[in-house]
Parts: structure tokens; sequence; C-alpha cells
């Protein structure tokens, strides 16, 4: 019988690179392209939440943030459970927007999964296959070859 925990960390890495390359190319690198314009009219999406029409641009750009730098972050493993935090934020402002847009749970069914997804994440963490793992263990091999040639 295979222990629980064995392959725990390669389905965290798999959710991660599959997950965090989405949030990077269908989410975040449009609204990267869309500029100031789409940040303006994503951040007035945030603004009819709260009834106060308050730096749409500002919100807009925290969206493209979260969702393009958040995604990068869910890839390599880094600063990640405050990106996912800041990401699952999006995806509830994401889902609120198109209830209340009476656009009905099916519209809003994407980014609540994906919402589902990242509080998951928040509780089990990124698994040991991150950008810092690596680059402590490339530094141990790098160690353990100086203390050869010496």
């Amino acid at each position: 019988m295979v222990p629980p925990d064995k392959y725990r960390d390669y389905g965290l890495l798999i959710l991660r690179i599959g997950i965090g390359s989405m949030f990077i190319m269908i989410h975040g690198l449009p609204k990267v392209a869309g500029g100031v314009q789409m940040w303006t009219a994503l951040g007035g999406a945030f603004n009819r939440l709260i009834g106060i029409a308050l730096l749409p641009t500002f919100f807009g750009f925290m969206a493209m943030l979260s969702e393009f730098i958040g995604g990068i972050c869910l890839v390599a493993g880094v600063l990640f459970r405050p990106a996912c935090a800041l990401m699952l934020f999006t995806m509830v402002v994401a889902v609120t927007s198109i209830l209340r847009g009476g656009y009905g749970l099916p519209a809003a069914s994407q980014p609540f999964e994906l919402g589902v997804v990242l509080l998951g994440l928040i509780f089990t963490g990124s698994g040991r296959f991150t950008l810092g793992y690596l680059l402590r263990a490339s530094k141990r091999k790098i160690n353990v070859l100086n203390n050869m040639i010496r």
C-alpha cells in the first residue's frame, strides 16, 4: 500500500502549475495588455459591489496584479498563501458581481470553482516542490562540490 502523503507534493505541483498558468495566461495577461482603460472598467465592478465609485483604476490594477503576479507566485510556490488569499478575494468579487448582475450561478461557476481551489490551497500550502526548494537544493549541491574540491 502507498503511504497517503507520498505523492502529495506532486499533486500540489500539478495544481499549482495548472491553476497558476491559467491565471497568468487567461485572466492576468489580458488585463495587463488591456491597460488603464481595462483596469478602470474592471475596478468599476468592485465599486458597484460596495456602492461607492472610489478609485476604480486602482482596484482594477489590483485585480490584474492579483491574477497575473498571483499566478506567477502559484507556479513558483513563493509568497504562496498571500497570493492565494488575494486571488481568492478577487474571485469573491467576481462571483458577487456576476450574481448581483443577474447572470446566475452558471455564469459565476468558474470564479466560484477557482475560489474553492484557492481556499483549499491556502490550507494545504504549496508543497515541497517550489522555487525556494530548488534554490536550496542547488545551494546544497554547490556546497557539496566545494567541500569535495577542498
